[in-house]
């Protein structure tokens, strides 16, 4: 079985900086026998040219906007209270399977308290609230994969 080597995810934000300026889909690197690799998912310009189905929201937490439609995603990126993830990875709602969520819309927080979990590379990293208030919608679902920037949440 192989050494798990502690990853500086300074070295991880930095590579998924360097996607976006690069507009490159993943990069990868090698030093000193630990490699990385950061990907992100590229998104198609081509029109679509089916009409979508209306989904129903599948859990309350989608349901806080007052017509019930998902906002477009820049308009959610530009929200002051926006939480976005800090590195690509998979989001978890809760400590563990079963679990009550760390937080739920309505929540109050404080600095420091922590929303969700990210893990990147076999790492979970707890996202921490970066400004004390109340949890109004939470825009992912648990063991969702995110994107480096990607809004995780919107603190009020």
């Amino acid at each position: 079985m192989p050494k798990e080597t502690k990853i500086d995810q300074s070295l991880i934000r930095e590579l998924a900086q360097l996607l976006t300026e690069t507009d490159l889909s993943e990069i990868e690197i090698e030093q000193q026998g630990l490699r990385v690799r950061v990907a992100r998912a590229v998104t198609l310009t081509a029109p679509v040219t089916a009409a979508a189905a209306p989904q129903m929201p599948r859990d309350p937490v989608e349901m806080t906007l007052k017509d019930n439609s998902p906002a477009p995603a820049s308009d959610v990126s530009m929200h002051p209270g926006v939480v976005s993830s800090p590195m690509v990875g998979t989001a978890y709602r809760a400590p563990e399977p079963g679990a009550a969520p760390f937080v739920e819309v309505g929540t109050d927080v404080k600095i420091g308290d922590t929303l969700l979990i990210v893990e990147a590379m076999k790492t979970m990293n707890p996202i921490p609230a970066p400004v004390a208030g109340t949890v109004t919608r939470i825009l992912v679902e648990d063991a969702q994969p995110v994107e480096f920037g990607e809004p995780l949440l919107i603190i009020e």
